[in-house]
């Protein structure tokens, strides 16, 4: 067998730079591109003689095999490699080195970020010597009663995969096992691949088969033919069937078959925040996001649908308000899902375990079937009173948008009315990225998807300082495709405190990123969810520190300059100052943001008391059972009154 010298992570460089993601999308084209287009990495004693080396080496002998790019938080490197992912439907990711202690467990929450989103990010922290020579080194975590235990072993419940490069030769098969797990539709998620420090500098014989270019094709399960048929059996025995579209339905790149399958039946969807983008606003089944943050014309339906179906979805707590979006007694579950172990939630007794697209196929198929009179008896079209009544809903909801986006003329505007301008002056294939606070819930309910990746709001996780990362990480997705459509980014001031650094990262590269600001001088979010327990905004507010008070509850705002913070970092700024022409402002300076070829920072003041139109949906956060606050025994009230509607079991 034909071998080269190489080190651990030249090998691994080599090996990653030479797989590839085969799929074959919706017009049965074959879709084949790199499943590791490029690596992140920050340097330190742990990695910058290894897999710095590695990745210096292969910069001077070829710069396209793997490009390497620098980030300033290794948290962000992974949520870069998540918004990549979700712009490419999951066929491909980045790669993040770190070096020991620190810079690795910096990587945690990007971790667990994918894992939740069920999003693949390829993780390689560095870890202390294997040969324990140098002992304690520099960062290494002692633990007395397990010596063998480093810091990321605490990678191990937050990866879909784990595993430990103890000697060179294990590198082999470690790397396989790895890229089988990102390329897997039920499994995928953070993939860690921990590397001591001394063996990632090792010399072996690397057999050049494991260099070459492999192939890793997306599996597209077909549904069984007899829990298929119970499916098609239970829709058309429905009455109020109802829809609820994840985020699976997009990375199968399903969203035109689930078209066609509404087109045909009628079926009301709505959706979840992965989801958003399965069909566009305007759709006439489409009622938009479902759950605590939905609409109140999904939730209407939903509360009353006799048989749910499911697709791709894996039901947060958000998705099923808790257990009391859907009400009626006799509701009985259809869940579709490449994975079982979200196929099989909530007790369903028919769980469809295969991919979205294939299955939607199977049941066009059923529906062509019954319209030429060959399905079995009944017809899978709703009935025309439930088709009005799906109708009426839609109207009464967009009217209501309508109402919250019309500018108010305050010189503090709401934060729908905020959205409305960013909706008003945005392309119809323009990509608004957002994570955390209230903007998730006031986007999933008002936001009108006009594309399907138009819409990225990372809410299985939602991690405070997400977005700009995540939108930068978005943005490389699709210059990659070949796609310069802008990428929105929409974050409040509490979260683009936790991390905003990633600025520097797209300034330095060049690439355009729209950032708007909106300044809530707080937790706009959990100062509300405070007021609803009863806990009355306490430490939500970004005010000075009162010393005989012991609190920051007073008046006195902080003097935080966050514009000019982001002007620092080298962005074009564009301050919309208050006042009754704040909205029309707003819109001028996206327009002047979408015209440059430049990163652009927009910053606006908001009244973060001003809130979107209820959607009816509950969200359970239990309020204590005995307290001495008005305000919480009043909350504990109205949670025992919603608290009542839930359901311990669904299917």
């Amino acid at each position: 067998m034909t071998t080269r010298r190489m080190t651990v992570s030249q090998a691994l460089v080599e090996f990653l730079a030479n797989q590839w993601t085969v799929d074959r999308a919706a017009d049965g084209s074959e879709i084949r591109e790199r499943t590791i287009p490029g690596m992140f990495g920050i340097f330190g004693h742990g990695n910058v003689a290894g897999v710095g080396q590695a990745l210096k080496q292969c910069n001077a002998l070829n710069p396209d095999l793997m490009p390497y790019y620098q980030a300033r938080n290794e948290q962000a490197m992974v949520h870069q490699a998540v918004g990549y992912a979700r712009m490419h439907r999951r066929r491909g990711t980045y790669a993040s080195a770190a070096s020991v202690g620190p810079g690795a467990t910096n990587l945690l929450t990007g971790a667990a970020l994918a894992t939740t989103n069920r999003l693949p990010a390829l993780l390689l922290p560095s870890d202390t010597f294997a040969t324990r020579v140098a002992d304690p080194v520099l960062q290494q975590l002692e633990q007395p009663h397990d010596i063998g235990l480093t810091v990321n072993d605490a990678f191990r419940p937050v990866s879909k995969f784990f595993d430990r490069v103890q000697r060179p030769e294990q590198l082999f098969s470690i790397a396989l096992a790895a890229m089988r797990v990102l390329t897997d539709p039920a499994e995928t998620g953070a993939v860690t691949i921990a590397l001591p420090e001394d063996v990632q500098a090792e010399a072996m014989d690397v057999p050049l088969e494991f260099l070459q270019p492999r192939e890793w094709r997306i599996r597209r399960p077909l549904p069984e033919r007899d829990v298929l048929a119970l499916a098609i059996e239970a829709i058309r025995a429905a009455k109020r069937p109802f829809i609820v579209a994840g985020g699976g339905v997009l990375y199968s790149d399903a969203e035109q078959q689930l078209r066609e399958f509404v087109e045909a039946t009628g079926i009301p969807v709505g959706s979840s925040q992965a989801g958003g983008g399965v069909l566009d606003w305007d759709h006439p089944q489409y009622l938009g996001g479902v759950g605590a943050t939905g609409t109140l014309a999904a939730n209407r339906l939903a509360a009353e649908a006799d048989l749910i179906i499911g697709i791709g979805t894996r039901y947060s707590d958000f998705t099923t308000a808790s257990r009391t979006a859907f009400q009626n007694p006799d509701a009985r579950f259809v869940n579709i899902n490449v994975a079982s172990f979200d196929a099989y939630k909530h007790g369903t007794q028919i769980p469809v375990i295969a991919d979205a697209r294939e299955t939607l196929l199977e049941l066009i198929g059923a529906v062509d079937g019954s319209a030429h009179g060959n399905g079995a008896a009944g017809d899978l079209r709703v009935d025309p009173s439930y088709a009005e009544r799906i109708a009426r809903e839609k109207a009464e909801w967009d009217a209501a948008v309508d109402e919250a986006f019309a500018p108010s003329g305050l010189a503090l505007p709401g934060q729908p009315e905020i959205i409305g301008a960013v909706q008003r002056a945005s392309a119809p294939e323009d990509v608004i990225v957002q994570a955390a606070g209230s903007l998730p819930g006031d986007l999933h309910k008002l936001w009108r998807v006009r594309d399907p990746l138009g819409y990225h709001v990372e809410y299985a996780y939602s991690c405070m300082g997400y977005e700009i990362a995540g939108g930068l990480g978005a943005k490389r997705g699709l210059l990659a495709a070949g796609d310069d459509r802008d990428v929105i980014v929409m974050v409040g001031d509490g979260s683009y405190l936790m991390l905003n650094t990633e600025l520097v990262t797209a300034v330095a590269e060049g690439i355009k990123l729209i950032v708007i600001l909106i300044q809530n001088h707080g937790y706009a979010s959990i100062g509300h969810l405070s007021e609803t327990v009863g806990s009355e905004r306490f430490g939500t507010w970004y005010r000075s520190y009162d010393s005989e008070a012991k609190n920051f509850q007073g008046d006195e705002i902080l003097p935080v300059d966050l514009a000019m913070n982001a002007r620092s970092y080298g962005m074009d700024v564009i301050e919309v100052d208050p006042g009754a022409s704040a909205i029309t402002d707003l819109q001028a300076a996206i327009a002047q943001a979408k015209a440059s070829d430049r990163a652009t920072f927009i910053h606006i003041n908001s009244d973060p008391l001003i809130y979107a139109p209820d959607g009816a949906g509950w969200w359970d956060v239990p309020v204590p059972q005995v307290s001495t606050l008005e305000s919480t025994q009043r909350a504990r009230a109205e949670y025992e009154r919603q608290v009542a509607a839930q359901k311990p079991l669904l299917g």
